[in-house]
C-alpha cells in the first residue's frame, strides 16, 4: 500500500511535468531546469541517519523516472532526477537544497521527506520561487498558500490520523489509560494534538503521561520503559 502511494505520487508529478513541458514547447520559453531535451527535478532523502529506512522512497522514485526515460521521456524530454542525502538533518537539508537550486539548477524540488527538513527549506524555496512539490510529510503547516505559495503537500495530516486512532480507542477501550511518546518537533506535536482532539472531553482523564524524545537520540528504550510502567495498559 505504501509503495503504491509512492508510485501514484511520482506518476502525478510526471503528469504535471508533461503538462508543463507541453506548454513550454508551444512557447519555446523555459524556466531554469527545463530545456528541449531535459527536465531536471531535485530531491532530498534521508539515505543515512535515524530515518534512513525511508531512503527506499528516493530509490523507488529514481527507478520510476528511469522507466519513463526508457519509454522516451516526456514529450521527448528525459527526466534528470538529482537526489541527495540529507541524513534527516535540517542543516544538511538546507545545504543540499541550496546545491540543487544554485548549482544543479533544478526546475523543482520534488517529494522532499521529513517535517524537520521541509520546515528548514520552506522559506528558502519560496523566496527563490522554486516549487516545493508534494512534500512527503503529513504536518498541517504545508497548507498555507498565502504565505508559502510554492509549497504543496499531498498526504493526509498527522492530526487527522491521530484523531482516527483516538476515536477508535474511545469506542473499543473506553476505560483505557494512555501514555503518549512523541517526537519533539512539528511531526510529533501534530500527533499529540490530534490524539487530544480525538479524545475530546476525555483527553484529560485518559492521557496520564506525555513523554517526548529527540530524533537525534540513539535509542528510545529509556522512554519506553518510563511510559510502560503500571498502571498504563496502552501506549501511543
Amino acid at each position: 500500500m505504501f509503495l503504491g502511494r509512492i508510485l501514484r505520487t511520482t506518476a502525478l508529478v510526471t503528469a504535471v511535468a508533461t503538462l508543463s513541458s507541453g506548454a513550454a514547447l508551444a512557447q519555446k520559453k523555459y524556466d531554469t531546469g527545463a530545456s528541449d531535451t531535459e527536465i531536471k527535478i531535485g530531491n532530498i532523502m534521508p539515505y543515512s541517519g535515524p530515518a534512513s529506512a525511508y531512503g527506499i522512497i528516493g530509490k523507488t522514485e529514481e527507478a520510476y523516472f528511469k522507466m519513463i526515460n526508457d519509454k522516451g521521456g516526456i514529450n521527448g524530454r528525459k527526466i534528470n532526477f538529482v537526489t541527495y542525502d540529507d541524513g534527516y538533518s535540517p542543516p544538511k537539508a538546507v545545504e543540499q537544497v541550496r546545491k540543487l537550486v544554485e548549482s544543479d539548477e533544478v526546475l523543482a524540488v520534488f517529494n522532499p521527506l521529513g517535517t524537520p527538513s521541509n520546515s528548514a527549506i520552506q522559506k528558502y524555496l519560496n523566496a527563490k520561487k522554486i516549487p516545493q512539490l508534494f512534500v512527503a510529510t503529513g504536518a498541517t503547516k504545508w497548507n498555507d498558500p498565502k504565505n508559502f505559495p510554492w509549497t504543496m503537500g499531498w498526504q493526509p495530516s498527522y492530526q487527522s490520523e491521530a484523531q482516527i486512532y483516538a476515536k477508535w480507542l474511545t469506542k473499543e477501550k473506553p476505560d483505557a489509560k494512555v501514555a503518549i511518546l512523541y517526537q519533539n518537533d512539528d511531526f510529533g506535536k501534530d500527533y499529540l494534538k490530534g490524539t487530544k482532539d480525538g479524545l475530546g472531553a476525555k483527553a484529560a482523564s485518559t492521557i496520564i503521561m506525555e513523554e517526548s524524545y529527540e530524533v537525534s537520540e540513539p535509542s528510545i528504550d529509556g522512554h519506553i520503559v518510563k511510559i510502560s510502567r503500571p498502571p498504563i495498559p496502552t501506549c501511543c
